[in-house]
């Protein structure tokens, strides 16, 4: 069932923009019934997760690679998944609302569900080539989004970057994941994840380890790649709050937590997890500090929280993986409702600049209420769920040792300053004149934050029900042994509820005089960040493009063909030149007088094909070679191939004759020293092939494939000629793909033939 789930996403996203095309739009509520009804199945799945018997489906796909269509709903995947579905169903109501004048609403729609089938089919694969799969899909689906707005320049740059940026980690993370299933053996998860004593200490662990780690930061915005997730903003906002909040930038962080129980443990994986994990969470706080456009504010937080996340995985005791799933379920809601709120806020407003903003509760009520409770709990102040997830990651740090406490503690403070400015300072002081006269958004904008802060209330207030369910089953997963969670609002006062009490306060005041720290820190701002160095990269590579086009893209085919074969010759001449044990089957002991005259006839006629001063000279040597090959298949006992070559050869000859009758002669346009150059080129190409049909004839990598065809063409396919049998039957999809290669060509041709200049000249 949880297969056809993710396959029924993809499916809506392929019929839910027809119903746009033929003028009919349905509303956000009846889109948003297909990932409310996913939701509501995954979330009956956790008490089978929680008993230890998730549901699995598995198809052999491509066994011999160890490709399988492979899924599993643990707790892990179901949390993560129920996240992606849950929120996507609010986002999929709000942008019915937010684009609604929108021409293209159902193309958005349409890519949206890609990216949310993907995103779940990433969460519940069970196999690591089909994760990589989903994986590339939702960058695919991802480019497209952020791009949506493509008459923007800033957007189509912002959607290269990050298409670049996660594409590039992806391929680093196919490798990584092959290595890795050499290692362990096999690619299903299910069975890696208990092989963790084999992975660790085989030799391509760290090669694997790296480059799977780099697909997972590229992903999730680590440290140095952070920088095109604060670019990707220029994406409408639905998108923003869906993949920058909720979901893609957490599949880096997905994929760390659950392959953590085969990689984790050791002093590498903690050092390069929680190491970068550590940079990306001070970068994010601190650069957070002096935005002042909602969602790049709202970006760079999220990049603390990603940055959080990432160091907690590495750290990997149990309270650092409890708290990964509390603070993860806590951020998705509150993040994902501060994002819908800055989309309100500009839709209603015209404006995202949170100093052109201030006095909108009158106007804006409901927007006010639920961004000031989403920013209670960002900010980690009780009753709220963000307390509880707060609370767990002090008392992680208070585990290791002061520099890392601090460092938690100062990403605490940037949050309570993001938390004022989204989530206060729009709403409350002085009324500023915004470009648009301010009102309520529709009932479909601001229903979303206030169900996700209704949730986190109610998630705080009631934390004994997602403990048992939720939390427990996704910690045990990441753990990989069974591990019990009991969240409490309330633990009483100890170090870590003062830390936090003090966070709080300090980052009011920060709030308060947040004009006087935003004006300070862009004196401070440096701009040779990596984000300055991926321009300049870019930049060189364009260069090299251009310098290799000018060198080898002259236009001339001629010269390409020079290149390639030089190439070939000298590559595979050396690779052979270095093979001792290679034998030549050069045998002339059953050579007869007559294969030798179809062979001297063939040479002959080739040769005459190229000097003959007369097209029609030349394609009548032509025909003779085709001949000479029909031929040789008659003397070998082929007799219905060679009247097939008879028959081809006969009308390829009729219309080149049709066809080069009326053109003039031909023209010297190379000089003798190119002519003789070409000779040489094509002598040695045509002594490498020859060497390599030799060698080829004298190797045997597995029996001939004729017996089969000999044993099977009567009893499988009920044939008594081989050669149809092969073309119909046992090789049908090529048979297939060349008509329709001769079809498309058909169709050309004709049009080519139909085609006139009109009257005014112009084709």
């Amino acid at each position: 069932m949880i297969a056809i789930l993710t396959f029924s996403i993809f499916a809506a996203a392929m019929i839910v923009p027809l119903f746009f095309r033929n003028g009919r739009r349905p509303t956000g509520w009846l889109i948003a019934l297909l990932p409310l009804g996913v939701t509501a199945y995954l979330a009956s799945l956790f008490p089978r997760a929680a008993n230890g018997a998730p549901e699995t489906f598995s198809y052999n796909w491509a066994e011999e690679f160890g490709a399988s269509l492979s899924f599993r709903a643990d707790g892990l995947s179901l949390l993560f998944a129920i996240l992606i579905t849950g929120i996507g169903t609010l986002v999929v109501v709000y942008s019915g609302d937010y684009l609604k004048k929108n021409k293209n609403l159902g193309r958005f729609y349409g890519w949206l569900f890609v990216f949310m089938g993907a995103m779940v089919g990433v969460a519940l694969s069970d196999n690591l080539l089909l994760l990589f799969v989903f994986w590339e899909f939702t960058s695919l689906s991802s480019f497209m989004l952020i791009g949506f707005e493509h008459e923007k320049e800033s957007a189509r740059a912002a959607a290269l970057q990050a298409l670049l940026v996660t594409g590039g980690g992806g391929l680093a993370m196919l490798a990584g994941i092959i290595l890795l299933g050499q290692a362990g053996g096999t690619l299903e998860l299910s069975a890696l994840l208990s092989n963790e004593t084999a992975v660790q200490s085989h030799p391509l662990y760290l090669p694997a380890l790296i480059l799977i780690l780099l697909g997972a930061f590229t992903k999730s915005a680590q440290f140095p790649f952070h920088f095109w997730l604060p670019n990707a903003m220029e994406a409408p906002t639905p998108v923003s709050a869906y993949l920058h909040s909720a979901t893609m930038v957490k599949a880096g962080v997905y994929l760390l937590a659950r392959l953590n129980p085969v990689l984790g443990g050791n002093d590498v994986w903690m050092y390069s997890v929680g190491g970068v994990g550590l940079l990306t969470m001070l970068a994010g706080s601190y650069l957070a500090l002096f935005q002042s456009d909602l969602k790049r504010l709202l970006a760079y937080s999220t990049l603390s929280i990603l940055g959080t996340l990432t160091m907690l995985i590495g750290l990997g005791t149990p309270r650092a993986l409890e708290a990964v799933a509390v603070l993860l379920l806590a951020h998705a809601l509150y993040k994902g409702a501060l994002f819908l709120v800055a989309g309100a806020l500009d839709h209603e407003t015209g404006t995202r600049d949170v100093t052109k903003l201030g006095g909108l509760f009158r106007a804006m009520p409901v927007t006010a209420a639920a961004a000031g409770i989403a920013a209670l709990s960002m900010a980690g102040l009780p009753p709220l769920f963000g307390f509880i997830a707060k609370e767990l990651v002090y008392e992680t740090g208070l585990e290791f040792n002061s520099w890392l406490m601090a460092a938690i503690i100062f990403m605490g403070l940037s949050n309570v300053f993001v938390a004022g400015v989204v989530g206060v300072g729009p709403f409350f002081g002085r009324l500023v004149k915004t470009r648009k006269k301010p009102h309520e958004a529709p009932i479909g904008m601001w229903l979303g934050p206030a169900l996700l802060t209704g949730l986190s209330l109610l998630a705080g207030l009631f934390p004994g029900g997602v403990s048992s369910l939720m939390v427990s089953t996704a910690v045990s997963s990441a753990a990989g042994e069974a591990v019990k969670v009991k969240l409490a609002l309330w633990h009483g006062i100890n170090p870590a509820f003062l830390l936090s009490l003090g966070t709080v306060l300090t980052g009011i005041a920060l709030f308060a005089g947040r004009n006087i720290l935003r004006n300070v820190l862009r004196k401070l701002e440096w701009k040779w960040g990596p984000a300055y160095f991926y321009d300049r990269t870019l930049d060189g590579m364009n260069v090299l493009a251009r310098i290799q086009t000018r060198l080898l893209q002259s236009g001339y085919l001629s010269l390409y063909l020079i290149i390639i074969i030089l190439t070939l010759s000298f590559g595979a001449g050396a690779t052979l030149f270095r093979i001792k044990d290679i034998s030549l089957p050069l045998s002339f002991s059953d050579f007869r007088f007559y294969e030798a005259a179809i062979a001297g006839l063939i040479v002959g006629a080739a040769l005459a094909a190229v000097v003959l001063p007369s097209r029609l000279g030349a394609i009548a040597a032509l025909g003779v070679v085709g001949y000479g090959v029909a031929l040789t298949y008659l003397i070998f006992g082929a007799p219905d191939l060679a009247m097939t070559q008879f028959a081809i050869e006969s009308l390829t000859v009729i219309l080149f004759v049709l066809a080069f009758y009326h053109l003039p002669k031909f023209n010297i346009l190379s000089s003798p020293r190119s002519r003789r150059r070409d000779i040489g080129i094509a002598l040695l190409g045509g002594v490498l092939m020859t060497a390599l049909v030799l060698i080829a004839v004298n190797v045997e990598i597995a029996p001939p494939i004729s017996d089969y065809f000999v044993q099977n063409s009567v009893e499988q396919a009920h044939g008594r000629n081989i050669v149809n049998v092969i073309l119909v039957d046992f090789r049908g999809m090529d048979t297939m793909g060349e008509i329709t290669v001769l079809g498309i060509a058909g169709i050309g041709v004709y049009a080519l033939l139909k085609f006139r200049r009109n009257r005014g000249g112009r084709q």
